[in-house]
């Protein structure tokens, strides 16, 4: 399945872009991720948990980042499986930095794979509720890491943690929002 998804970062792009290629600090901001080993070239161990209804996965794989530093742009591929549920998953996030009024402008495109007892909950409609949900969490982790006045301080800033119930209230509160909007005509 493929997944879009834009933000802005209250911050000039230079600074964001030296951000995104601090590959560790990145990982804390995802929810769930762990960075457990830097390969080298641009190469990382790690894992990701979640867990999403009745069913927890922890995905330990690998990932490659690549960055394009005079295009601002990058790729980010990854490989995992869930040793315990049999569930296995691969990524290719492909993302662009662009200067706006106010900031950058962050557009992301993943490609995301995923196979075993985890795809039953790889609705479509519910991993971009997900998605949306989990963006919204790493924005504010990368503003707080970036407004920081301390490497001390920047470093102890890390990812909210995301429970199953969070994200299906999340996702809940979406489609009843988006039932009401064509029930009235689109009008808020």
């Amino acid at each position: 399945m493929n997944i879009a998804q834009e933000f802005t970062v209250a911050r000039p792009l230079e600074q964001v872009w030296s951000f995104f290629q601090d590959v560790p600090e990145v990982a804390k901001c995802l929810p769930g991720a762990e960075l457990t080993e830097a390969i080298g070239d641009g190469q990382f161990k790690g894992k990701l948990d979640a867990k999403v209804g009745p069913m927890s996965v922890s995905f330990d794989g690998k990932a490659t980042v690549t960055a394009n530093a005079v295009a601002k742009t990058g790729v980010i591929e990854g490989s995992g499986a869930d040793r315990r549920g049999g569930s296995r998953g691969k990524v290719r996030v492909e993302y662009t930095l662009t200067e706006v009024e106010g900031g950058t402008k962050v557009s992301m495109d993943a490609e995301i794979a995923i196979s075993g007892p985890a795809a039953q909950f790889g609705r479509v409609g519910l991993i971009k509720e997900m998605s949306s949900r989990l963006i919204v969490d790493f924005t504010v982790c990368l503003e707080g890491k970036l407004a920081a006045e301390t490497v001390e301080e920047s470093q102890a800033i890390t990812a909210s943690e995301v429970s199953g119930a969070s994200l299906f209230f999340a996702s809940l509160w979406a489609a009843i929002a988006t039932f009401f909007k064509k029930l009235t005509g689109g009008k808020n």
